[in-house]
C-alpha cells in the first residue's frame, strides 16, 4: 500500500480506499494523496470536499480509481 499511496502523491491520480474512521464507521472515499508521512497521509477527500488526515493503519484497503471500473459479478 505504501508504493500505491507514494505513486499516488506523485501522480496526483485519485485513488479510492476502505478506511475505519476514529468514531469506529467504515467508509468508502475517493481521495488524491498531497502529502505521505510515516503514520499518516494527508489528502483532499471529495466526499467531504475538504483536506483531511487519514491515519495509514486505518486504511483498510486502498487502490486505484479508474473510470469505468466493473464492480461484483456480472
Amino acid at each position: 500500500m505504501e508504493k500505491l499511496l507514494e505513486k499516488a502523491r506523485k501522480s496526483k491520480e485519485k485513488i479510492e480506499i476502505i478506511y475505519f474512521s476514529s468514531d469506529e464507521m467504515i467508509s468508502q472515499r475517493v481521495i488524491r494523496v498531497l502529502e505521505c508521512h510515516e503514520l499518516r497521509i494527508l489528502a483532499f477527500c471529495y466526499s467531504k470536499q475538504q483536506v483531511r488526515t487519514f491515519h495509514k493503519e486505518n486504511i483498510l484497503s486502498a487502490y486505484p480509481l479508474t473510470s469505468k471500473k466493473k464492480r461484483g459479478a456480472s
